[in-house]
């Protein structure tokens, strides 16, 4: 009896040995990221972070920071005069993160030249074009939808048949919104006018604002909120705006209308997921932008707005969003610089 207790002991303590150095090896071996330390994240934005196309990435990867599933630094206002690729590499060199979110739009050709040194980062950048193997990833605000929506209400809100739209610059991303958000107009409103303009910044608040108020000057009482500063003309002047990227209602809660949101969580978490997984693969993520998979939304209507929201119009747009959700209805999408714009 005491030669077999001997032999069971050797053969559990030989079935632990190899059970811990399988696991180790599995550990160690497995090509996940940070090999099971927390996944480290780095965000690269051009403009500050108050800007909405930065802040929503930005608040996205907070959120999975408050949910303990990344460390997050950045480094905001970065600008277009070369400090991207400098900033870029000196992170890539010291800090090797896992994973860098930003925006490349004007600093395109630096963030691919730095992606394509660090293969092993996983870069994932906003960008007008598209992924490149192994590891750049390309995402854009996919809001065309929504915007539709937003036009739907101004379209049939307003009482002097005249709305504006008060844009960065035409490019792609602004014009698909923008043509969108007419197209929503004037589906709900034949008679509509909307007119148009672009402030050649990404973040200029004021020459917002006076765009706006010509607008408003103009004849129209609906302003479309594609940069910040609109919704303080329109607050100004006791008439509606629609927020973009985020719900803005705050801003003027008797003024606001709805918002185009553009929500970067289920991108962000998918790469995440994929990151950790050690599955990561250059992709085009615009999918994770779209109302179909919960990366764009129109932000709740705001029935207590100056004049009131009704019933049938609230009715007309939900119904249009579940055609959209469910296939049934298309938003064209238009990256051509609108008709009649004024500035670009």
């Amino acid at each position: 009896m005491s030669k077999m207790r001997h032999r069971s002991r050797f053969f559990m303590v030989l079935l632990v040995v190899i059970t811990t150095l399988a696991a180790a090896a599995c550990s160690s071996d497995d090509g996940e990221a940070g090999d099971g330390d927390t996944i480290a994240v780095f965000g690269a934005f051009a403009t500050q972070i108050e800007e909405p196309w930065d802040g929503v990435i930005h608040r996205a990867l907070l959120a999975e920071e408050e949910d303990g599933n990344i460390s997050y630094t950045f480094t905001d206002d970065i600008g277009y005069s070369g400090d991207m690729e400098r900033i870029l590499t000196e992170v890539a060199e010291q800090d090797k993160p896992d994973i860098v979110f930003g925006d490349a739009f004007g600093n395109e050709d630096a963030v691919r030249r730095v992606a394509d040194a660090y293969p092993d980062i996983a870069f994932v950048f906003g960008s007008g074009g598209g992924p490149a193997d192994p590891n750049f990833s390309v995402f854009d605000n996919w809001i065309h939808e929504p915007a539709y929506l937003a036009g739907m209400l101004a379209g049939g809100l307003t009482t002097t048949n005249v709305v504006g739209v008060v844009g960065g610059f035409p490019v792609p991303e602004v014009n698909r919104i923008t043509n969108a958000f007419v197209a929503g107009a004037q589906a709900q409103n034949e008679g509509v006018e909307v007119k148009v303009t672009f402030i050649n910044s990404w973040f200029d608040p004021a020459a917002a604002k006076e765009a706006a108020l010509a607008q408003i000057d103009a004849g129209a009482d609906a302003v479309y909120a594609e940069r910040f500063g609109v919704i303080e003309a329109a607050q100004e002047k006791g008439l509606l705006a629609f927020g973009n990227m985020s719900d803005q209602k705050d801003l003027a809660p008797e003024n606001v209308v709805s918002s185009v949101v553009w929500d970067m969580a289920p991108t962000v978490a998918y790469v995440i997921d994929q990151v950790g997984a050690g599955s990561y693969t250059a992709q085009d993520l615009k999918d994770f932008s779209m109302l179909a998979k919960g990366g764009a939304s129109l932000a709740p209507i705001n029935t207590s707005v100056v004049g009131g929201v009704d019933q049938a119009l609230i009715d007309a747009v939900n119904a249009k969003e579940a055609e959209i959700k469910s296939g049934v209805f298309r938003v064209d999408i238009n990256e051509a610089e609108p008709a009649g714009s004024v500035g670009g």
